[in-house]
């Protein structure tokens, strides 16, 4: 009987990315736990790559969701997928076509691991990327394969859950703030820079932490 194979340990490596993420978590979510803290970024995670394949989808057929065409392939619903992500393993919901040949690019169909991609998908939650930003890193992701065309496609089709998730209301009053920063590393135009992130976390009225932030070059 042969020597059991052991499995890598999967080394945590934490960025200021990350770090920015999990601050805005603490405002949407009701965090209690590290748990927690991984469910809320499958939440973001999973509802964005929908969204993006969503986009495919509609490159793939030639006609948006709520157009009519005369092909003969057309949406056939959705169907569930588990991967493995940076955050644990998660279901996410893959759209289907008719004649099935549709081929998802962001997740193809026999890939399980998206670790690789997970990152840099939330990082576009991160308050101070603009909107070219946010093209530039959907342009990692898809490869040099994708015309610039299609990356505007998807970043319209994401763009309003993220500016929904960066502008969420506030509350008026905050007895107590705690004021921090870090600094990250965004492509800007094929430019490396350097982005501020000051954090301020908040206990409200009821002596419960809410974080906001505000970014600067």
């Amino acid at each position: 009987m042969g020597k059991r194979e052991r499995k890598p340990v999967h080394k945590v490596v934490m960025t200021d990315g990350k770090r920015n993420i999990i601050h805005q978590l603490l405002e949407e979510y009701d965090i209690q736990s590290a748990e927690d803290i991984q469910d809320a970024l499958k939440d973001l995670l999973g509802g964005t790559i929908k969204e993006m394949m969503e986009a495919e989808m509609d490159n793939h057929l030639g006609y948006a969701k709520s157009e009519r065409a005369d092909s003969d392939d057309y949406r056939n619903g959705h169907k569930t997928k588990r991967v493995n992500s940076s955050y644990g393993t998660m279901d996410i919901e893959l759209p289907q076509d008719r004649n099935s040949t549709f081929e998802p690019q962001v997740v193809k169909k026999r890939q399980k691991d998206i670790s690789d991609i997970d990152q840099k998908i939330i990082s576009m939650y991160a308050k101070g990327m603009t909107t070219r930003q946010i093209s530039d890193t959907l342009d990692d992701i898809y490869g040099f394969e994708a015309s610039e065309g299609f990356i505007s496609d998807v970043t319209d089709k994401i763009m309003p859950q993220i500016e929904d998730w960066q502008n969420r209301p506030l509350e008026e009053v905050y007895p107590v703030l705690y004021i921090d920063a870090i600094h990250y590393s965004v492509r800007d135009n094929g430019v490396i820079r350097k982005l501020a992130a000051y954090v301020i976390l908040g206990i409200n009225c009821d002596g419960k932490k809410r974080s906001t932030h505000h970014s600067g070059w």
